[in-house]
């Protein structure tokens, strides 16, 4: 019998009704701006869906072009509740959404589970976020796909881009990052601040620091990654919570970033 993680946010963060997630999802996907990217990786920003969903959409709307080839996920994000040492595996079998099953890699998940810095942590996951809002739009997108999804704690750059190179794969795997930026300044001052956060991205310097992203572990990780995989960052969009739904005395950023293989034009 398997082990499934039950949804903890739907209902909160995005609409817990199957018919109305599904409508949002595609309605924010339609109104993404389009690029013609063949994306390795990104970076997608994890906050409700009025806040965030239409750059998150910007980032998987970047899949259109390579959807069918994908049928792996990797999915790193923060902790936000439980402290965990490392990256933690989830120690189920299944993770549920509103809009189905999605099944884990458990092969993916056996060959890094000897890591010195992967454990387990079914507490770390089962009111995790982070990874949990990222799930609708990767099955808007993708369909049918094995998902790993590893709730990064306290760890290196290091640690995190040595998992990823194990998992690392070809066409047929894809890296996702859930990380929002700035947190809680004046709307001025995040901009000029996730402005240079994503310049550094962009530069693929690291390390990116958790005042600047919660998820600055995990993207530290993937900025080491990709310069050993020579991947070329782009910024998809860069916008925060006063754009979109809330007030401007305090406001949360997000960035869309993808990660392409170098091609002659680069």
């Amino acid at each position: 019998m398997s082990t499934v993680r039950t949804p903890a946010v739907a209902g909160m963060f995005y609409p817990a009704e199957p018919q109305q997630l599904a409508h949002d999802v595609r309605r924010y996907l339609a109104e993404a701006t389009t690029f013609d990217f063949s994306p390795k990786a990104l970076i997608v920003p994890h906050a409700g869906y009025m806040y965030s969903g239409a750059i998150a959409a910007t980032a998987y709307a970047s899949l259109e072009h390579m959807a069918e080839k994908i049928s792996r996920v990797i999915l790193l994000g923060p902790t936000h509740r439980v402290a965990v040492r490392g990256l933690a595996l989830p120690g189920v079998d299944a993770f549920d959404t509103p809009l189905g099953r999605i099944m884990l890699d458990a092969k993916a998940a056996n060959s890094i589970s000897n890591f010195p810095q992967v454990g387990t942590s079914t507490e770390a996951h089962a009111l995790e976020h982070s990874l949990e809002v990222q799930l609708p739009f990767l099955q808007s997108v993708l369909g049918e796909f094995t998902l790993l999804p590893l709730a990064v704690g306290m760890a290196s750059a290091a640690e995190v881009a040595e998992v990823l190179e194990a998992i690392w794969g070809g066409d047929e795997t894809l890296i996702v990052i859930s990380s929002d930026l700035s947190h809680y300044l004046p709307y001025d001052t995040a901009r000029a601040v996730d402005s240079k956060t994503a310049k550094a991205i962009l530069n693929l310097q690291q390390p990116v620091q958790h005042d600047q992203a919660c998820g600055g572990t995990p993207i530290s990780g993937l900025i080491v990654a990709a310069q050993k995989h020579r991947l070329v960052p782009h910024l998809l969009d860069l916008r925060n919570s006063g754009d979109t739904a809330g007030p401007r005395d305090r406001v949360v950023g997000y960035g869309a970033f993808a990660f392409t293989e170098r091609t002659g034009h680069d």
